[in-house]
Order: structure tokens, then C-alpha cells, then sequence
């Protein structure tokens, strides 16, 4: 199928014409073009809807991927690319693709890293919400409403603008969108203190598969549940999300240290194990596993080593910090070199490695043309509470890391995550978890992607033992398709999808399920990982719902 060759922009108030459009039609009606044509009107000259033989398609495709694996040209890419400026855009998209039985994709940040957010097997219109990028702060009111297509670091920015002592409890990426980050969870350096940036959603506005824009009052608390940390993509499209203002203190305190193998890093990432998950909440402590080169022959017998690196952020003062490390966690030797004072959006400037000291400018955080250069692939783990990995099992994991340059994070847990219920929302792991693990590689060459891809898989297999199992956890941010992929067009019973959606949902995955029969009983929203609907066997067929 090849669109005609023209760009369309679209009158915001345009969506009753298109919902109207599309009532009328029949499945033999208008394709996709006519229907988005249908009420051709100039906005601007900022151009909403990009065929994909526009001269400028591949640079707005790769605008907002920011995974290189999916740069190269035989990647599946869009007929279309509606470039939203208003929520009437989303709805008239979504509309015209259901009339028109194509597949949507919805793209915040770009960040997925399977590139599902941006790429689609099955005929699909691409659906970026970037410009949907409005952050809208209430001190007073302790909350804000910030759209899908902003950034986590347009939202840590805006809050910085109006007030010194809040926050909210995201991520440290500053170009992650807030709409996927959400929609899977989110942590960063003070999740430990408040929870998910899900748990501290307060209300949302969401277009369904049928193009009507609803809030948490009209949509009922099902729906409202599973957008938080289920896959929102699975259920519609939320343009928009209110959420709550934690509280931090003027100043925080961050600390970075780190050691060799030759140095004992070993050795102190097994007392790591043991402490950080029981550390107050104010304290946030993970570590960096990384391979350098050696000085001499290192203790894994060739030129390469693991570095050990120590992280934290501390919602308090350095003498404080000092303090709690020395009674402890003496054996990291840290002192007050080792520390640096700051304002909490100067924290945010800090961790978000963007190559700016952290007393640079904050507008920083709104840079999004920060992009990722090479190509990855990421995995995650979970050990759970009472277990560590043995000394002999991390010197098994540093010697295949040093083979291909893999590295890892170690994110404890603890804290008021383990007094929130598994259940509260789709984001299982809670109390019980010790820490996460996130593992990843990156390389230059696209024709090395088959080989590194392989040696990820033997990383996660030989990681097999000592973290969590029946199943074993995985984090849905780090989206993973060697979980488990649905059949040809998104489709999928529930056994099918239990493989991977047990290990990322847990027990709540059974209701995921329910929600989106219910929601989206013709499983409109699909794609290669989404939530499926129940399925009934009626004699010796099978029967969707």
C-alpha cells in the first residue's frame, strides 16, 4: 500500500467530522488517506499527517526512536506519521485507522526498547504524541497534569520552576516520555521513598479504541488501574496524566564512589547485597557494573576488569549520609570527598548524564536532541528479598561481561515499596525484592547485531539460577521480546501470552486481561507484546471474545 504523496494538517476541533465520517462509512469505504483528508484543512504550516514517501519521513521516523536497532531501512516503518499537536489529532488518527483496519502504534519518548512503540509487522500508522508536551504545575494543590509527549525532563524543569522542595518520583533518563514511563512503572533515585512514578498518578485522560476522550471519572477504576504500570498502550491511547508532588528537602546530598575487582569491589558488592534493600528510604544506593581496562593482568586473567561503581542519592545532608554509611556499610570507606551538596534539580541535572556538571543550567533537562548513537539490547532480573548472588556467581557474570563489554545496574528496593500491595497496581514486584538488575550491551556495527543479541541470551541463561523463578520477574520499561511474543497482527490466547506476561504482571496479569476484554472487546489496541483478551473454547474452536 503507498500513500499519494501529500502532507495534511488538521483542524483541531476537526474529531466529531472524522468520528462522523467514520460512522458513516462501510469496511469497503475510504482508506486511511481519504479519511484523514476528509475535512482537509491548513494548521499552521506545521504538518500533521507525514506519508511515508514525504521526503522528510525518515527524519521525523528517527526523530523520536531512540533505539538505533531500528534505524536501518529494512525495519517495518509507517504508511503514515500523525505528528499530533492537539488531543482532536489522536482521536481522528485512531478513528481513521480503525475504519481502515490498520494497526496503531502510539510513541511518547521513543524510548522502547524493542522499538515496539515505533515499528509493527502489520500494515500500522505511527501515532507521536511529542508534541503533546504541555506541563501544567499546582503547587498548591501539591500536583500536576503533564501530557504524554513531554519528557521526564520537562516535567523535573517545570516543578523546578515553580518550587525548590518538590519533585516526582521518576526516572533519571531525561528524554524518557512520560507516557510509556508511566504506563510501565517508572523508578528513579527516590522510588525507594515514594514509590512508582504509576503509584503517583492521580487521574488521566485517555482515548479509547472507539475515539472518546475519557477521564479516571467517566472511565471507571478498572481502566483507570490498569493504564498505571500495565502497558497503557494496551487499552488506548492517555494523551495526558495528573499526578501527585512529592516533597524533598532544599538540599540532598549524592555520592559516587568506585572499585576495581583488584581494589575489592567484589568483596563489597556482596555486602551491598545485604544492606542496601534495608537502608532508610531516604537513602538510595545502587550500583554500576561496567568492564574497563586492567592496569596489569586483572583477577578474571586477561587486560579487562569490572568496575564497581557506587551511586546514591540521600534526601538529606552530607554529615547525615556519613554518618549512616559509617554504621552500615563501613566497608565502602567513603568520605567527604566522595560527596557532593546540591539542590534536587541539580541532582536531576547530575544523574541524567547528559555531559553537563550538575551546576549547570536545569534547561538542560529540557534538551531532547540528546540521542543514543548505537545500537542495544537490555534484560532485566530480580533477586528477591533474603538472597544474594554468590561471590562465584558474580565472577561467572564478570567473565562473560568482559567478553563483549556488557554492563549492568543494580537498583535496590525496599522501602515503602515493599508496604505497597502487589496488587495496587499492575506492577507486581514489591515486597520480596531484594534488587533489580539490568543488564545491556551496546555496539557499533548494525551487522553485529545477531551476535550480540546471542550473547545477551547466554548472560540472561547463565543468570538463570540465582534470581527469581515461577516466574522469573522482568521489568516491563525493559521491554524484552525473548520473553514472548504474540502471533501474526498482535493476536494471542491468553496461554499464549502468559508466557511473557506472567513474569511481567505476576498475578495481576489474570486481570489485565479482564480489563481489556472489557475495554477493548475488539483488540484494536494489539501489538507484538500486548495484553490479550480472554478467549472461549466452544466445542473444538476457538472463539474471541
Amino acid at each position: 500500500m503507498h500513500p499519494p504523496n501529500f502532507e495534511v494538517s488538521l483542524k483541531p476541533c476537526s474529531f466529531l467530522i472524522w468520528a462522523s465520517f467514520w460512522a458513516a462509512t462501510t469496511s469497503t469505504g475510504p482508506d486511511f488517506s481519504s479519511c484523514i483528508s476528509s475535512d482537509l484543512h491548513q494548521y499552521g504550516t506545521f504538518k500533521i499527517a507525514i506519508p511515508s514517501n514525504s521526503p522528510n519521513f525518515l527524519q521525523i521516523f528517527r526523530a523520536n526512536l531512540r533505539e538505533p536497532r531500528f534505524y536501518n531501512t529494512s525495519s517495518p516503518k509507517p504508511l503514515f506519521i500523525i505528528a499530533a499537536k492537539e488531543t482532536s489529532h489522536v482521536q481522528g488518527a485512531i478513528v481513521c485507522a480503525r475504519r481502515s483496519g490498520l494497526q496503531v502504534r502510539i510513541r511518547s519518548g521513543g524510548h522502547d526498547y524493542e522499538g515496539l512503540s515505533s515499528t509493527s509487522e502489520d500494515p500500522f500508522v505511527l501515532v507521536d504524541l511529542s508534541n503533546l508536551r504541555s506541563v501544567r504545575v499546582d503547587v498548591r494543590s501539591e500536583s500536576a497534569w503533564v501530557d504524554s509527549g513531554a519528557t521526564v525532563g520537562d516535567l523535573y524543569f517545570r516543578i523546578a520552576e515553580r518550587s525548590n522542595v518538590y519533585a516526582f518520583p521518576a526516572g533519571s533518563c531525561s528524554t524518557v516520555g512520560i507516557g510509556g514511563h508511566l504506563g510501565c512503572g517508572g523508578f528513579g533515585f527516590i522510588f525507594r521513598k515514594y514509590g512508582l512514578a504509576a503509584d503517583n498518578v492521580l487521574d488521566a485522560k485517555i482515548i479509547d479504541a472507539n475515539g472518546r476522550l475519557l477521564t479516571r471519572a467517566t472511565t471507571g477504576e478498572d481502566l483507570f488501574w490498569v493504564i498505571r504500570g500495565g502497558g497503557g498502550a494496551s487499552f488506548g491511547v492517555i494523551v495526558s496524566w495528573k499526578v501527585r508532588l512529592v516533597p524533598v528537602p532544599p538540599i540532598v546530598t549524592r555520592l559516587s564512589v568506585a572499585y576495581t575487582l583488584e581494589e575489592g569491589g567484589a568483596r563489597l558488592l556482596q555486602k551491598w547485597q545485604s544492606v542496601a534493600s534495608r537502608f532508610p528510604e531516604d537513602l538510595h544506593l545502587r550500583v554500576g557494573l561496567s568492564v574497563m581496562d586492567s592496569a596489569g593482568v586483572s583477577l578474571l586473567g586477561g587486560k579487562k576488569t569490572v568496575l564497581v561503581s557506587f551511586e546514591a542519592l540521600y534526601l538529606g545532608r552530607v554529615d547525615q549520609l556519613l554518618w549512616l554509611l559509617k554504621v552500615s556499610f563501613p566497608e565502602l570507606n567513603v568520605s567527604r570527598e566522595n560527596c557532593t551538596v546540591m539542590t534536587w534539580i541539580q541532582s536531576a541535572v547530575d544523574l541524567a548524564e547528559i555531559g553537563v556538571p550538575f551546576d549547570g543550567p536545569p534547561s538542560v533537562l529540557l534538551n531532547r536532541t540528546t540521542q543514543q548513537t548505537t545500537p542495544s539490547k537490555m534484560k532485566s532480573d530480580y533477586v528477591m528479598a533474603g538472597r544474594v548472588i554468590p561471590e562465584a556467581g558474580f565472577e561467572g557474570l564478570f567473565r562473560l561481561m568482559v567478553e563483549q563489554s556488557a554492563f549492568a545496574v543494580l537498583t535496590p528496593y525496599g522501602g515503602k515499596m515493599a508496604r505497597i500491595p502487589k496488587s495496587q497496581i499492575p506492577f507486581p514486584h514489591r515486597g520480596g525484592v531484594n534488587y533489580e538488575i539490568r543488564y545491556g550491551v551496546f555496539w557499533e556495527d548494525h551487522a553485529e547485531t545477531e551476535v550480540k543479541l546471542k550473547y545477551m541470551r547466554r548472560i540472561y541463561d547463565y543468570m538463570e539460577g540465582f534470581v527469581s523463578r515461577g516466574p522469573r520477574s522482568a521489568y516491563l520499561c525493559t521491554r524484552d521480546i525473548d520473553l514472548g511474543r504474540n502471533g501474526k497482527g498482535g493476536f494471542a490466547d491468553y496461554e499464549t501470552a502468559s508466557v511473557w506476561g506472567l513474569k511481567y504482571f505476576g498475578n495481576n496479569f489474570e486481570r489485565l486481561v479482564r480489563v481489556k476484554t472489557s475495554v477493548d472487546p475488539d483488540n484494536f489496541f494489539r501489538y507484538e507484546q500486548s495484553v490479550p483478551l480472554y478467549s472461549h473454547v466452544t466445542g473444538n474452536r476457538e472463539r474471541w471474545i
